[in-house]
């Protein structure tokens, strides 16, 4: 059958995590975060920073526990 190899992995939530951090706008915003010389750039960008690290890591959470459920709900045979 297709699609039989399902994995719990939230790979969607975590790649869209790295496309957010990993361009250069999330890399500026790390950067004044934690390395910037002055401290009011540290002090505006870290509560930013910080919130979209936990936003980050809900989202993922949350697809992890979908992924869970679905796959329990298939190892049992009930139908959607």
């Amino acid at each position: 059958m297709a699609g039989t190899a399902r994995t719990r992995w939230p790979w969607i939530s975590l790649l869209l995590s790295a496309a957010l951090v990993l361009n250069p706008v999330g890399l500026d915003f790390l950067h004044s975060a934690f390395f910037a010389g002055e401290q009011l750039a540290r002090n505006i960008a870290q509560p930013i920073v910080l919130t979209a690290l936990a936003i980050m890591a809900v989202v993922t959470g949350l697809e992890w526990l979908v992924r869970t459920l679905i796959a329990r709900s298939r190892a049992r045979g009930a139908t959607g």
